[in-house]
């Protein structure tokens, strides 16, 4: 039994200002003289206090330093890009400039800033705000300090019969709030009294959430509109799609109709960052990718089967259980499948059979996580089964690495935002397991037990701090990790990038020197399928050719064979008598001259 006792407290009362008013003096305490305490003193009388009659003086000198004036520079270059611009992509960059040159209004909007940019660049040379004033000094490296993660808050689902925090979503101005969605994912074991309700929550007010979702059917998936934090679209049990606006209530806005939505529970949905940020897709176990705007939810704009074999075959359709889209590859998507499978699809293709461009195969079991690595997207990262693997595009046979078989069955991973080589994974016994594979490969660097129950779901904010994780209880703990393992390290960049590109050599070895002996052996049995070809052939035209000979004719060759194999014999022994004889011929001759001495 748990025992919590929630302490609440009115906002109001919070901040309340002092009241202050006059009144009268009054006496709180009277300490009376007690003659014991003064044995403790030395009386001394006369007193003698030496002064000299001189007038006091001293003297100074100030001798400053001069002051050297420097013009100082600063290129800004990171703000003021939209959500959808990378600043470091040059295309993006230059279309985005040219679309806002092209403006009415630029020309008189540059005139009207110039002179407050003059008065900040003024600013800027008369003071060195970036100065270093303790440079002798050397501070303690980061690097040094253990890792560590510590709980902030345990957001708990407020429900008598608890869900599982299938998912959650952080809100994307200041990572305040928490979308979390709840439902119950065991086969029929969903009660008549379970609440299909949701909840944001304050990351700093666990008793109570700020809000209430309320769909149709519990959400299995729920997401923040990147370009709107006021907009959410979730993904229901029973396979429909749903957008909600906070402004307008717990009530959804639209919904897509049942017959043409998923036919299973929509596991994945991701918002797709197009001009109108109205774009999304999703993922489900029936086997289909369907993409909506929610400004149209009657039926979805574009349809993917996931069929192996592009036939576009729902029966033959692998059921998809996560998803992965990164911005920065906008004709590219990955699709995790139940099959253990990675499908890799190009959503520009112009026939369903070219949009499946290839498979990864590595998981014996579902694949619960698939996400790209925010600094190198051409490599992934995929859990499933009792492992976790790093994948290269480029290598479709294996993966470049992965974590050693682990005693629990993991549900959930994700990359860290501000560190490369960082990525987190959650498991069935209720621990959270930090990775670091600059530091190690074989082992966690951070191992912690959340929960006793399983943990299912996994989130961390953009700027790498805090980490959410879900329960089976419907539990959302917040942690907050070391500054170590959201601090971007020293060249972490450049080999993690080295340690990547190796790996992804070594593993092209390999696959090259497997694909070798794939074709040696395969040449080897078809060379031994055609012997064995040639002689099947070679005794079924014997046979034919006997099928083919009357009686009589079996008869005349057999006793030819008969007659030739004793004429063969009757030469043989006429052979070996001859030599018999010559050989008794040279025996006589030798024999006489001795009979005759």
């Amino acid at each position: 039994m748990e025992i919590v006792h929630v302490y609440t407290k009115k906002r109001s009362e919070f901040g309340r200002p002092c009241n202050f008013s006059d009144r009268p003096a009054e006496l709180r305490v009277d300490v009376c003289p007690d003659p014991s305490l003064a044995a403790g003193f030395l009386y001394r009388d006369p007193c003698d206090v030496p002064l000299q009659c001189s007038q006091d003086m001293s003297e100074h000198e100030v001798n400053t330093e001069r002051y050297e004036s420097v013009s100082c520079g600063m290129n800004h270059v990171e703000g003021g890009w939209p959500k959808d611009v990378n600043p470091h992509e040059m295309e993006q960059t230059i279309r985005f400039r040219k679309k806002v040159e092209k403006d009415e209004h630029y020309c008189n909007t540059i005139l009207q800033l110039g002179c407050i940019m003059e008065h900040c660049i003024k600013q800027n040379n008369a003071i060195d705000i970036y100065e270093e004033y303790f440079e002798d000094e050397e501070l303690a490296e980061d690097a040094q300090e253990c890792p560590s993660a510590k709980t902030i808050n345990v957001f708990r689902d407020p429900n008598k019969v608890k869900r599982t925090a299938t998912s959650m979503s952080w809100h994307p101005d200041g990572n305040q709030k928490l979308a979390v969605s709840y439902s119950c994912l065991e086969f029929q074991k969903a009660t008549k009294d379970m609440s299909f309700d949701s909840y944001i929550w304050d990351i700093e007010n666990p008793n109570k959430p700020e809000m209430t979702i309320k769909p149709v059917s519990p959400l299995v998936c729920l997401e923040y509109n990147p370009k709107d934090s006021h907009i959410l679209v979730g993904g229901s049990y029973n396979g429909q799609i749903a957008y909600w606006d906070t402004r307008k209530g717990s009530q959804p806005v639209e919904m897509s109709k049942i017959e043409h939505s998923h036919r299973d529970p929509v596991y994945k949905i991701i918002w797709l960052l197009s001009k109108t940020g109205t774009d999304t897709f999703s993922a489900s176990t029936d086997g289909q990718v369907l993409w909506w705007d929610i400004r149209k939810m009657s039926e979805p704009t574009e349809r993917l089967v996931l069929d192996p074999s592009k036939e576009g075959n729902l029966d033959n359709a692998l059921g998809a259980i996560s998803l992965e889209f990164e911005s920065t590859m906008p004709t590219k998507f990955m699709v995790g499948t139940e099959q253990g499978l990675v499908v890799s699809c190009n959503r520009k293709a112009k026939t369903p059979a070219e949009k499946i461009v290839s498979t990864y195969a590595g998981h014996h079991g579902p694949i619960y996580a698939l996400q790209r690595n925010p600094f190198f997207p051409k490599n992934f990262l995929t859990v499933g089964d009792w492992t976790a693997r790093i994948w290269s595009e480029d290598i479709k046979e294996s993966s470049i690495m992965s974590t050693k078989y682990q005693m629990s069955y993991l549900t959930d991973a994700c990359w860290s935002p501000v560190r490369p080589s960082v990525f987190a994974t959650v498991k069935m016994d209720g621990t959270l397991d930090v990775w670091d594979v600059l530091f190690k490969q074989n082992d966690p660097t951070l191992s912690l037990k959340v929960c006793d129950e399983a943990l299912y779901s996994l989130s961390m904010q953009e700027n790498g701090r805090f980490l959410s994780c879900g329960s089976q209880l419907g539990s959302t703990t917040l942690l907050e990790i070391s500054p170590g393992l959201c601090t971007l390290q020293r060249n972490e960049k450049s080999l993690v990038a080295a340690m990547f590109e190796r790996e992804t050599k070594r593993e092209k070895i390999l696959e090259s020197r497997q694909r070798e002996l794939r074709l040696k052996e395969r040449s080897r049995s078809e060379q031994s399928k055609e012997e064995d070809a040639a002689a099947t052939a070679a005794g079924a035209n014997a046979r034919e050719g006997d099928g083919e000979e009357s009686p009589e004719e079996l008869i005349a060759r057999a006793e030819a064979e008969f007659f030739d194999i004793i004429d063969t014999e009757l030469k043989r022994r006429e052979k070996e008598e001859e030599k018999c004889r010559e050989k008794d011929i040279c025996e006589e001759k030798l024999i006489e001259p001795t009979d005759e001495s």
